[in-house]
């Protein structure tokens, strides 16, 4: 089997750098957006100057609101939706998505209330499915503009992880396959909370040795929380895991770091969601991975601190200090 219709359900950042992605290597596109007067937008300028400014779309990617259209004949449907809204938005959706059809994850966050991961979400809304996930250091920003990059794609169905892996790779985008799907979306997910810790480092102007043991630290609990559900430590050694966490700590182009960065130097989170429409997943992905750790005991101590700053009003400051004199111990247990 090849794909080679592609409907992707989001035209955020990441949706539009896969439409151009898979655009390039020749499939046909269909780039889903629910607002008709934004499809509008793209269609009239070719360029999602909102989320993804300077890179023309190819002409292959076809544009549409219609969700039935978007579907139609797709031998595969890419989920591109902020954890926040996805559940909504397939629900609004389902009825035009034919069922049995593989879909692809590339949202890196957990649901707020339910705590389930996208892929559980999508199989519940779009009905039973081959469903694998996308993840790794994958900024849309440089994805659609050719850089190299390297990702993982995990899921329950082998021959689905060698489908994506196979019609994924490029010259200038390598995908590897995990079957540790748990482990590789929880990745996605935990690095975010640990992207906005960093950017708090930068806004304060902690410098290099603090940001780096805040990254190894986090990493930590990464892997903590995820073994706990049922993830291979490995993972998180791997692409999905301290590849995405040093992209997401350090780049410009991440959103979750950029959000810290701005509350270590003094504005509030209302201040910042007010500026943009860009949604920094590791927030609400922040209260959800703490409120589970608590329920299962499990130690995250960054992840609570920064709970305490973003939906506590906690100072970064005071909160830096209380992590930094907690009771010594080992590294390892």
């Amino acid at each position: 089997m090849r794909l080679g219709r592609v409907a992707i359900f989001g035209a955020g950042g990441m949706g539009t750098a896969m439409a151009v992605l898979l655009a390039r290597s020749g499939h046909e596109v269909w780039l889903w957006a629910r607002r008709p007067e934004f499809i509008a937008e793209l269609a009239g300028s070719r360029e999602n100057a909102r989320y993804l400014p300077g890179v023309p779309l190819p002409e292959p990617i076809r544009l549409t609101s219609d969700p039935e259209q978007a579907a139609r004949g797709s031998d595969l449907i890419v989920a591109a939706i902020p954890s926040s809204y996805l559940r909504a938005t397939l629900r609004a959706v389902a009825g035009a998505i034919p069922p049995g059809v593989p879909a692809l994850s590339v949202i890196k966050g957990i649901e707020q209330g339910s705590l389930l991961r996208p892929s559980q979400v999508i199989r519940e809304e779009l009905g039973p499915r081959p469903i694998t996930v996308l993840s790794g250091p994958s900024h849309a920003e440089e994805i659609a503009r050719g850089l190299p990059a390297s990702v993982v794609v995990a899921g329950e169905s082998p021959e689905l992880n060698v489908l994506i892996r196979d019609e994924l790779t490029t010259g200038r985008f390598r995908v590897y396959s995990n079957p540790d799907a748990v482990g590789v979306e929880l990745g996605g997910a935990l690095k975010n909370v640990i992207g906005v810790a960093a950017g708090i480092c930068d806004g304060l102007g902690f410098g290099d040795n603090a940001k780096a043991g805040l990254l190894t630290r986090g990493l930590a609990e990464m892997t903590r929380f995820g073994t706990a559900l049922g993830a291979s430590p490995a993972t998180f050694l791997g692409l999905a895991g301290v590849g995405d966490l040093i992209t997401t700590c350090f780049s410009p182009f991440g959103r979750n770091r950029a959000l810290g960065d701005r509350i270590g130097r003094g504005e509030t989170l209302e201040q910042i969601e007010a500026s943009t429409p860009k949604v920094a997943e590791g927030v609400p992905t922040c209260r959800g991975v703490d409120a589970m750790a608590r329920q299962l005991g499990i130690e995250m101590p960054i992840t609570a601190a920064l709970r305490e700053i973003l939906f506590e009003s906690k100072p970064p400051l005071e909160a830096v200090s209380e992590l930094m004199e907690r009771q010594t111990k080992d590294e390892w247990p």
